[in-house]
């Protein structure tokens, strides 16, 4: 077969650029038509030759498509489709998967020790992967993104906040703002009761759960309330962190391909003053908390009397806002998933309202109590099991040396991760995995012995796991108990898709609406 010079010039030039980018011009001539061919065609094609020849990763399992170029994933990821395509991914090619050129996505509970545990005998721990968190806010470097010695000091910080003493303390402002919640949907259920059409009448539990937890969050953090549960409706603030998730990532996938300042130049107005507003209301709140001494036991209050001024200004900031999403929005979600997946299984909710009324009166919902309820907390699991939060994965780069991950080295900069719908639904780890069961979370459950257990961790793994899990769990507890002593609930509309929603990062819920019975 005769060769055709030209595609042996742009072969040539192709391999050289690539080997030898300063000296390839020196080495063939090419006009500028040629040059911008390889540059747009050419380097590019390579990449591609390389990720799938040539790559370290090149032997580990997964699609060409996804193995060939970062492209392949991102474009899932910014169309809300990643919590959709990578369980996928998992079943057929298994527990381990290349889902990127350079990023590998695990399922097997072994990773949460190999990546997120504590390293010992002088290893580097892994690092977040610096493209997924972005950059810091100006002048401050929260617990969310500090290295390891800034954040086991800002966690000794915090940590006597979020105690089980420091919970006790705060119990009866949590319970303050749940008889207010319970206040509301009495009001909802008496106007269902007499024309269920009228927006009175509209029980948005995703609504009124984050009414709920930002009001709690809200006192926690600032020492006073959003009032949202009292006026019904989101505060701008509240507002303008709902109206930026979409952008979660897109902005991930602007930063991965080098673009982050033409995203930032693309960004539209509304959404740069939304962000700026979310930043200006959070530092108001903490300086105008920090100007006035209180008998609360919030947040501050623990810190200044436990900490003193190990901690700065700007910290003070950027954790505030971390505390508002990270204990607001995740927390709420878990209940709209759980209230759903509860009215679709009558017989999980009949079994849990018994457990719940046996108790006696609503001055029996204590922190202590719920605690000790199995049923409670085997619903509560199950529903994060079904619907975690957050279901992707947080990403790690290996660190500089490589590291052992599920007895394979994986060299240094891959970026790993668990990704928890992937993990959670998996048949590998779970007994029916797509069953709402929470029998599986009660001891010497027989049928789920198989089950690995030790791959759920909705609140991360190590010394870097969240700080706030005790009052996520106390929160909802609270919360799910209050509701099912008071009322039997239905959904209103008998929506079985409710769960197959888009995630950014988040999931982009959908409204739950709810028939509320007061309880005889």
């Amino acid at each position: 077969m005769e060769e055709n010079p030209k595609l042996y010039k742009y072969g040539v030039a192709i391999l050289l650029f690539a080997s030898q980018p300063r000296q390839w011009s020196r080495n063939i001539s090419l006009t500028e038509v040629d040059t911008f061919i390889i540059q747009v065609v050419g380097y590019p094609l390579w990449n591609v030759i390389y990720n799938l020849l040539f790559h370290p990763l090149r032997d580990y399992p997964g699609p060409k498509l996804f193995s060939a170029s970062t492209f392949t994933i991102y474009y899932y990821r910014v169309r809300g489709l990643g919590a959709k395509v990578i369980p996928a991914l998992h079943e057929e090619y298994g527990p381990i998967v290349r889902i990127s050129p350079n990023e590998l996505s695990y399922i097997k509970s072994q990773a949460w020790k190999d990546i997120f545990g504590h390293r010992t005998g002088g290893k580097p721990s892994f690092p977040k992967d610096p493209v997924q968190l972005g950059p810091n806010p100006p002048g401050s470097e929260g617990i969310m993104r500090s290295d390891d010695g800034s954040h086991g000091r800002q966690r000794r910080v915090f940590s006597h906040a979020f105690s089980d003493r420091a919970l006790k303390e705060q119990e009866s402002m949590i319970h303050q703002y749940v008889e207010m919640l319970v206040k509301r949907l009495r009001m909802i259920a008496t106007a269902q009761k007499i024309d269920s059409s009228s927006k009175g009448a509209q029980a948005d539990m995703v609504k009124l759960y984050s009414f709920a937890t930002f009001d709690i969050m809200g006192d926690l953090t600032f020492a006073e309330p959003l009032n949202m549960l009292r006026d019904g409706e989101y505060v701008p603030w509240v507002q303008s962190i709902f109206a930026t998730v979409k952008f979660i990532s897109l902005s991930h996938a602007m930063r991965r391909f080098n673009l982050e300042s033409l995203f930032r130049m693309l960004l539209p107005q509304s959404i740069k003053q939304k962000r700026q507003e979310h930043i200006r209301f959070t530092n108001e709140k903490v300086d105008r908390r920090m100007g006035f001494k209180t008998d609360k036991p919030d947040i501050w209050s623990l810190v200044i009397k436990n900490a003193g001024k190990d901690i700065s200004n700007g910290e003070m900031y950027s954790n505030a806002g971390t505390f508002m999403i990270a204990g607001t929005e995740t927390t709420a979600t878990v209940l709209s998933g759980l209230t759903w997946l509860l009215c679709k299984n009558p017989e999980v909710l009949q079994k849990l309202k018994d457990e719940i009324r046996e108790l006696g009166d609503r001055e029996s919902l204590t922190i202590t109590k719920l605690q000790r309820l199995v049923y409670l907390n085997a619903c509560l699991n199950e529903g994060l099991r079904m619907y975690p939060p957050v279901p992707d994965a947080s990403m790690r780069l290996v660190p500089k040396g490589g590291a052992i991950i599920c007895d394979k080295m994986v060299p240094e900069g891959v970026t790993v991760g668990i990704p928890h719908l992937a993990a959670y639904h998996s048949a590998r780890n779970f007994t029916e995995p797509m069953k709402f069961l929470p029998e599986r979370w009660l001891p010497g459950a027989e049928r789920f012995k198989d089950d690995q257990k030790s791959v759920f961790q909705p609140f991360s793994f190590g010394p870097r796991n969240c700080l706030g899990k005790n009052l996520a769990y106390h929160e909802m507890r609270l919360i799910i108990s209050s509701i099912l002593f008071e009322f039997d609930i239905s959904l209103v509309d008998n929506d079985d898709n409710w769960l197959d929603q888009k995630n950014y990062e988040l999931w982009e819920k959908k409204p739950l609406f709810v028939r509320l019975t007061p309880a005889n």
